[in-house]
């Protein structure tokens, strides 16, 4: 298992972590498997989504606090980050993606992102590559 640390420099940011979770594919050596992708965080999320025009990452980030409002009075999380747990189970914690030919499957415009709900932090994306 490899362990990809990220550091995020706001409340709410997708970072595309792609290239990392590839060069770690490829430092295996694995040329036919999965590679599953977790955040070890119950306020940051993994999802994968276009990573060609970086307004999806804004609008993305934009529709998720119009439905997961960082202060509601009905919230009773004494931490004050309900909004961050939410954010995260709707993402989720880990996908999994195949690899063929040493490289990542993905579409087109499809990235890898780590997405962070209650930062600035210092977070561990954990990487686990099986071969098949």
């Amino acid at each position: 298992m490899n362990t990809i640390q990220v550091r995020t420099s706001s409340r709410d940011e997708m970072m595309d972590i792609t290239r990392k979770v590839q060069q770690a594919v490829e430092e295996s050596g694995v040329q036919e498997g999965i590679v599953y992708i977790m955040s070890a965080h119950t306020t940051a999320g993994i999802t994968i989504n276009e990573n060609a025009d970086p307004d999806v990452k804004t609008d993305m980030l934009q529709r998720l606090a119009d439905v997961y409002p960082w202060e509601d009075p009905k919230d009773r999380h004494m931490e004050g980050n309900t909004a961050a747990h939410l954010k995260t189970s709707t993402t989720g914690a880990s996908q999994v993606v195949i690899i063929s030919g040493g490289r990542l499957v993905l579409g087109t415009w499809q990235g890898i992102y780590f997405c962070e709900f209650d930062g600035p932090r210092s977070r561990n994306v954990h990487v686990k590559i099986l071969h098949g």
